[in-house]
């Protein structure tokens, strides 16, 4: 009877609560990392600093004296909860729980230098120490997610669901911050569209912090907003006419 009812709870995933969820996972600034205590086995619970992957993966950047990073390193299991409440009741705003095998990326591997400027990228204040000899970015696998939108919106998610694979990923991750750099001097006029028109963001002095092939993340100060491509990106050469052609529907809706 119990788990007939369990399967009434969850709703079948759905291509919206699959960009739910990539929004929370792509747009999370901390999150809340749960470990295996190596002593007791207990679970242990601590915030941890987010970044993304340009897959999707999440990235931290923690210390070796912490005692999550040790638990890590003696266990990779781990869960991370992302969302953040908003007014109201916090149980009525959606989060995602990832549960995820970490692996410690190799100072100096092309890996680490990715995730590096990713992370620095979302979290620039984190260059203060991110070059210390004890800190170390891990990378979080996420194995399946669940997905809570709300309240009766519950939804159980595979790997598949949250990251992108394919050729893409190292063609786009060769020249993305070129990219970023080049957008972020010349173009600030057209990130400032991406960001009112297609993620209906307040505010101003928005910049890119990272592109993928679903989409990009924008910051300004301490708010992050997620905008999605009309379409996936299947090679890197499709960036920069997606982002000409996001740039002319936002200029053009303005304007009417």
């Amino acid at each position: 009877m119990q788990r007939n009812q369990d399967r009434d709870v969850i709703r079948e995933t759905d291509a919206e609560a699959i960009r739910l969820a990539k929004t929370l996972l792509r747009s999370a600034r901390f999150g809340a990392l749960a470990v295996l205590e190596p002593r007791t086995g207990a679970p242990l619970a601590s915030r941890a600093g987010v970044a993304t992957d340009i897959d999707g993966a999440p990235l931290i950047l923690v210390s070796m004296l912490a005692a999550h990073t040790s638990a890590l390193l003696a266990d990779p299991r781990c869960s991370l909860l992302l969302g953040e409440p908003g007014k109201g009741d916090p149980l009525a705003h959606p989060r995602l729980t990832l549960v995820c095998q970490a692996s410690r990326l190799e100072r100096g591997s092309q890996a680490h230098a990715r995730a590096e400027r990713r992370y620095l990228n979302r979290n620039p204040k984190a260059s203060l120490y991110a070059g210390l000899g004890d800190f170390s970015i891990f990378r979080l696998e996420p194995q399946r997610a669940s997905l809570n939108g709300g309240f009766g919106k519950a939804y159980l998610l595979e790997r598949a669901d949250l990251l992108t694979n394919g050729p893409i990923i190292e063609e786009l991750a060769g020249s993305e911050q070129s990219a970023v750099e080049h957008m972020n001097a010349d173009h600030l006029d057209a990130i400032a569209i991406y960001a009112r028109h297609f993620a209906k963001a307040p505010g101003d002095g928005w910049t890119i912090a990272g592109l993928d092939a679903d989409g990009m993340d924008l910051v300004s100060g301490d708010n992050v907003c997620r905008v999605f491509f009309p379409q996936p990106l299947v090679k890197a050469s499709e960036l920069r006419p997606a982002l000409v052609e996001m740039a002319r529907i936002g200029r053009a809706a303005s304007e009417a």
